[in-house]
């Protein structure tokens, strides 16, 4: 894949993923913030708006508000710049595994920029489960993430699986 092309998907992911992050929790926090939880589906789904000061399932909500800063906005900032360098130089990266590290960035981006704009705080608003069996409440920015270390973990195995039947034959 050319160094230009590489450029470009990164740039389009982000920009599409991240936006949508965005214009997700924009309308989350006007609709949603003073709102009752709403269920769909027989209460598969539920909508409701809450700010996350911590981590993945609150994870480090209840650091100091400067440990927070630092982990969450300073070393994430510093991660989320290592990986975007990474994404744009290549290093052998199939197209795959580029658009899996693309949107585990652009989910990144989405939850740093949270941080940057929302007092340190992530904006979440979906739950998912069957009767007592729930997921945490997360954001479209956290199910970028997932899915990407999904497509990259796939698409990496898939080159390890390749390789191994190559050197077997």
């Amino acid at each position: 894949m050319t160094k230009f092309r590489r450029l470009s998907l990164v740039i389009l992911v982000l920009l599409f993923c991240t936006g949508c992050d965005r214009v997700t929790k924009d309308l989350a926090q006007k609709m949603l913030a003073s709102a009752p939880p709403v269920s769909l589906l027989h209460d598969a789904i539920r909508i409701e708006y809450r700010e996350n000061p911590g981590a993945m399932l609150s994870l480090g909500a209840n650091l100091p508000g400067q440990a927070r800063f630092i982990l969450f906005v300073l070393f994430v900032g510093l991660l989320l710049a290592v990986t975007l360098g990474y994404a744009i130089k290549g290093h052998g990266l199939n197209s795959s595994q580029l658009f899996g590290l693309a949107l585990v960035t652009s989910g990144g981006i989405g939850n740093f920029l949270d941080r940057l704009l929302n007092n340190g705080a992530a904006i979440d608003f979906m739950n998912i489960g069957i009767g007592p069996v729930r997921t945490g409440i997360f954001n479209v920015a956290d199910l970028l993430i997932v899915a990407g270390i999904a497509v990259f973990i796939v698409s990496s195995a898939g080159i390890r699986t390749r390789a191994a039947s190559k050197t077997d034959a």
